[in-house]
């Protein structure tokens, strides 16, 4: 999009906000629908964008992107009425006789910044909640996701209200100048270091952000599990998109004793999976791009590669790979992988698991596989993260009721489901008093007898 017509694009956006028809249930209804619509009517097309951009099979496409938003659609569609109901809280009773409530209320015209690993469902996703909370929207796609990309900018204008909704793609530029205009909320998916720019952007505003970053996932094993579960689980969540997924596990913790079984375990799925040569197994995706790449195959240099290590830089081919302890202070261990490599640090006792997870950045995930509870429990009061999975990995994230966002580096604020909603209104507090019962405690001449009355009624 040409950088200059950004500016006057967001203030009709803005001027058609003020007129209030997004205010309407019926408006939000209807283009949760159009966005249901574009997405069943395109599904073929979609699905192939994401075979072209990341090497995604039909069904890890279907279940992670496609799937995904209809499913978002539908609960908030079900739910819609309800959410904008007004919520009526208690009265105090110095403030009697009075009825109190919260109003949800649009914020506005957004900005939603969406993440080039699932390309369809972290833009619109969010998207969802932004139409049920009754605001205008301005997306920007990932550019290097550039087939998911070009397609959302045909696609969105065919069915979505254009006098709401503006679609830019681009590179820095396109960002840069977006993220210069005055919005009610800015929404960012994506790494922690544009993660900075974005907020920094959004203080000249003084504009409220939702930042969903990733960081460094951990995963313990305990030796009570159920081996073969916890590894095709393992393996699921972690390999799924090729690594490339913000709450895959980033790292294994285990007992030095239980390592090689899990090792040996995780061997066994992976080739269950995607064969002895993933290379040409059409359900195992590829990386973004060569940029991405050359950055995974420089994390694997002076490590102990126990398993995978084959790349393709012109396929973007990069094998499922297992780490043995590698130096905690390399860029492996530094750094996000977002990618098919997962590190193994074994450890004397399962319980040094919990100071080796404090000591580092609060992740976006924590998954602990175990039957003992006393273990679980302890590990999900001693560490802070922000989501927990027990005994499988990334499941939490079907459960619209609960919320999904990061603590510290791994982001802040929240969405699915009604916690979407919320992030996108002004939850707006309102009081409402009648003439009758005016009494003059509050009022002056102040005495010690009124004041004596106000302590026991505050």
């Amino acid at each position: 999009m040409d950088i200059a017509a950004i500016a006057p694009q967001v203030n009709s956006l803005k001027s058609f906000f003020n007129q209030g028809q997004t205010r309407s249930v019926n408006w939000r209804r209807q283009q949760l629908l159009q966005l249901k619509k574009m997405t069943e009517d395109h599904e073929q097309e979609i699905v192939e964008a994401l075979q072209q951009d990341l090497g995604k099979c039909r069904q890890e496409a279907w279940t992670a992107e496609v799937g995904y938003l209809l499913s978002d659609i539908n609960h908030s569609l079900k739910h819609l009425t309800k959410w904008t109901k007004r919520r009526r809280v208690s009265t105090p009773m110095v403030a009697q006789p009075a009825s109190s409530f919260l109003l949800p209320e649009p914020k506005g015209v957004v900005l939603i910044i969406g993440a080039w690993n699932y390309p369809f469902q972290l833009l619109l996703a969010p998207l969802v909640a932004a139409i049920a909370a009754g605001n205008c929207a301005v997306l920007k796609p990932s550019e290097l996701a550039v087939n998911i990309s070009s397609l959302l900018a045909k696609l969105v204008p065919m069915y979505l209200d254009q006098k709401a909704f503006l679609l830019v793609e681009g590179g820095v530029e396109q960002t840069t100048e977006v993220l210069k205009q005055p919005f009610d909320h800015v929404f960012y998916t994506g790494g922690e270091q544009v993660g900075k720019i974005v907020m920094r952007a959004a203080t000249d505003h003084l504009t409220p952000v939702t930042l969903e970053l990733g960081g460094k996932s951990p995963c313990i094993v305990d030796q009570d599990t159920n081996l073969t579960i916890t590894a095709r689980r393992i393996v699921w969540s972690k390999w799924m998109n090729a690594g490339q997924t913000c709450v895959a596990p980033d790292y294994v913790i285990v007992s030095k004793a239980f390592s090689q079984p899990l090792i040996d375990a995780i061997k066994h799925q992976l080739e269950e999976f995607y064969g002895k040569d993933s290379s040409n197994n059409p359900d195992y995706g590829r990386i973004i791009n060569e940029r991405h790449h050359a950055r995974l195959v420089s994390y694997l240099e002076g490590q102990n590669v126990v398993h995978g290590g084959q790349t393709d830089s012109q396929q973007r081919y990069f094998a499922p790979t297992l780490v043995l302890n590698p130096d905690l202070h390399s860029p492996l261990m530094q750094e996000e992988i977002f990618g098919p490599i997962l590190p193994i640090i074994t450890v004397d006792k399962i319980d040094q698991a919990i100071p080796l997870i404090n000591n580092r950045p609060k992740p976006l995930a924590l998954y602990i596989y175990t039957n003992n509870t006393s273990f679980s429990d302890q590990t999900i009061q001693q560490t802070s993260a922000g989501s927990v999975c027990i005994n499988d990995g990334m499941m939490f994230m079907t459960n619209p009721n609960l919320p999904f966002g990061g603590i510290g580096n791994s982001g802040m604020g929240s969405y699915h489901g009604q916690f979407g909603f919320d992030t996108f209104s002004h939850l707006k507090s309102v009081m409402k008093r009648p003439f009758i019962m005016d009494v003059k405690l509050r009022y002056p001449p102040f005495s010690k007898f009124k004041l004596s009355i106000l302590k026991k009624l505050l």
